[in-house]
């Protein structure tokens, strides 16, 4: 008989890839356990930049106006070229529009970040277990026992090791941690203030090889200083006021963290090994360069919530091996260009500094992968896999697609009158995630919670309609599939992969 579960996913790491992780299993109703090793949360800027893409998930978690209201716009660079200060626009400013409504990253020191998920965590009735390590575990055919440095042992139905580059989870599964890590090229990082240092640019010497950021909602900055082969740094503060000040002339003081950074480009060999998978740094390191770890690990934390969510709620255990052939190619291709960008840099070329839109991951898809197949049924501007744009919209309690979408249902647009014929004939499960149906309407908004009313015409321009068409919305707002006709048999077919029963 098989052993009793005490919960359904035990996530070790505390970071913001386990703690995203954790809030969107906790929000499906899953029995969770949230362990990190570390005594307290992590108290550094580090990963700094939270992209377009990340932000839209935040706002799907609810937590997206702490966001905003704790973080910042990046500011301009300003190059120290002895007494002349350049300025240089890193990347480009762009105007929200109604399918893309955050469009340029935002500047959030991690250990905010790590507060915001962790209330989130903490409101959906959840404690964060801090000073508590993963000792080892054992899997079989029902689930993972795994042991803490307690000696207590946790029986689950999966384990997640969201615990880091040095992943004591990874280094259970033994698989391969493929990549280098380049200990001579070592970059001091300093969370301090400056005296009479302006906030309005991220400043830079490229002389003394050294920068400095400022940090919204505070005086402090985060300070870089590339450090040479044989330069063991000494970190006590007053030794690192005086290197500093003799780099830039400058007053450093009230330092709160400091770390030593080695470039580090590393992808595991798979993402998952039975009923043991790993997510962010513990499957993808990355050179700090275009802001993408932090991003890349929270949207595999994404990717993954619904997919166990659906799996224990009896869908297909395939699908979990969905996650790893949708995310480990994004993880290469996010791998190549922060390392092409550190490059840059490390050569002193002004490119290492330019951002652009690959870096913001809106236009990351999955089309091609084993949910979204190549011969999938197109509109003229999307294909399945592809991320669901917002829109504006019209109903109760409902302005724009974004409202619609939030929660961690499925939801399904009927754009003509023959689909929305069909919706009541449709077939779903009453186990694991909510179906929520909608009819899309051209003209006034209707007193009908079902029905979305596209008033100025841009949701049917945006989604590319052009005749009667189901679009189905995965609950991490990529679109699980299109449907042009035979209604009933083509929603099974897409909907066979993920659907409990």
């Amino acid at each position: 008989m098989p052993e009793p579960h005490d919960i359904d996913v035990l996530v070790a790491g505390a970071g913001p890839t386990g703690s995203t992780l954790a809030a969107d299993l906790l929000r499906r109703g899953l029995r969770v356990r949230l362990i990190d090793k570390a005594p307290h949360a992590f108290t550094g800027s580090r990963a700094k930049g939270v992209q377009p893409r990340t932000q839209e998930v935040f706002e799907d978690l609810g937590v997206l106006r702490e966001a905003h209201a704790e973080g910042g716009p990046y500011p301009l660079a300003g190059i120290h070229l002895g007494p002349v200060t350049a300025p240089w626009k890193m990347q480009q400013r762009n105007r929200p529009t109604p399918d893309v409504p955050y469009p340029n990253i935002l500047l959030l020191p991690q250990h905010r970040t790590d507060a915001i998920l962790h209330r989130l965590v903490d409101r959906l009735g959840l404690r964060i277990e801090y000073d508590t390590a993963l000792e080892g575990f054992e899997q079989d055919a029902t689930g993972v026992t795994a042991t803490l440095a307690s000696g207590e042992k946790v029986r689950s139905k999966y384990l997640v090791g969201a615990d880091g580059g040095a992943s004591a989870v990874r280094r259970g599964t033994g698989l391969g941690f493929a990549g280098k890590t380049d200990a001579s090229d070592r970059t001091l990082i300093i969370d301090g203030a400056i005296d009479g240092l302006s906030r309005d640019r991220w400043h830079i010497w490229p002389r003394a090889s050294a920068g400095a950021c400022p940090l919204p909602r505070s005086d402090q900055f985060q300070v870089m200083i590339r450090l040479k082969p044989d330069d063991t740094p000494d970190l006590d503060e007053v030794a690192l006021a005086t290197r500093f000040h003799g780099l830039t002339g400058l007053r450093l003081r009230d330092v709160t963290w400091t770390s030593v950074f080695r470039p580090n480009v590393r992808l595991v060999e798979r993402y998952r090994a039975d009923r043991v998978l790993l997510a962010g740094d513990a499957a993808h390191v990355h050179t700090p360069a275009g802001a993408q770890g932090l991003n890349t690990g929270v949207q595999d934390a994404y990717n993954l919530g619904w997919k166990l969510g659906q799996v224990i709620a009896g869908a297909p255990d395939s699908l979990l091996d969905s996650y790893e052939a949708e995310r480990q190619p994004i993880a290469a291709r996010v791998l190549g260009k922060s390392g092409e960008l550190y490059a840059n840099l490390s050569r002193h070329r002004v490119s290492g500094l330019k951002r652009g839109d690959e870096e913001r991951q809106l236009g990351l898809s999955y089309h091609g992968g084993p949910l979204a197949p190549v011969h999938s049924p197109a509109t003229r501007t999307l294909n399945a896999g592809d991320r669901a744009p917002d829109a504006p919209c019209s109903a109760r309690d409902v302005r724009r697609l974004f409202d619609a979408y939030q929660g961690p249902h499925f939801t399904l647009l009927a754009f003509g009158p023959d689909a929305a014929g069909s919706l009541s004939k449709l077939s779903w499960p009453s186990d694991g995630a909510e179906l929520r149906r909608y009819a899309v309407r051209t003209g006034r908004r209707v007193d009908d919670d079902s029905v979305l009313a596209d008033t100025t015409g841009r949701l049917h321009g945006i989604y590319g309609i052009t005749g009667d068409t189901l679009v189905l919305v995965r609950p991490d707002g990529y679109l699980a599939g299109i449907i042009t006709s035979d209604w009933e048999a083509s929603f099974a077919s897409v909907t066979r992969s993920f659907s409990p029963g």
